[in-house]
């Protein structure tokens, strides 16, 4: 099961730092209850293996003038590979795609956009992504308001489950 080559402590690590990136080693070792040292060997040992793929601040897209926010389904003509990968490296060039998803099912990839504006969502949508290669619909949903924008993972929810398997 993933999860389970990291002990106790690494996942104390995480869940603290997923909670506050910010805080400095000697808290977050006070916090998961061992010294600084082997705390910072632990976090380096986390980042090295993947585990940890960043730190960011959540900044407040209204709040700096982001208004409009649209989830984008889009279905491509071809599924091949290839097309799938022209696709992905397309969205990461297109500063609007904040995340692309691929699924299974009826669209293939979801795209989360933010925009200033509805006039600069709308160009970029009949300009650059219903104009792409190989994508042959677009359907859209406006954003009215998040209730709910949690980053990372419940660990609680991998603790219990853990847990239960010991």
């Amino acid at each position: 099961m993933p999860g389970t080559r990291l002990d106790p402590i690494d996942r104390k690590i995480l869940a603290e730092l997923q909670a506050d990136g910010r805080m400095t080693n000697v808290e977050l070792a006070r916090r998961v209850g061992i010294s600084a040292p082997p705390c910072l060997r632990r976090v380096r040992t986390l980042e090295e293996q993947g585990y940890i793929r960043g730190y960011h601040a959540r900044v407040d897209a209204r709040e700096l003038g982001f208004e409009v926010q649209v989830f984008a389904m889009v279905g491509l003509q071809s599924q091949a590979e290839a097309d799938l990968v022209a696709f992905e490296d397309q969205c990461r060039s297109w500063p609007l795609v904040r995340q692309c998803h691929m699924l299974n099912g009826e669209v293939d990839f979801i795209l989360k956009c933010v925009a200033p504006d509805l006039s600069t969502f709308q160009s970029f949508l009949t300009g650059e992504l219903t104009a792409a290669p190989n994508v042959a619909s677009v359907r859209t949903s406006l954003v009215i308001r998040v209730s709910k924008d949690d980053p990372g993972v419940p660990f609680d929810v991998l603790e219990e489950r853990l847990g239960r398997s010991a």
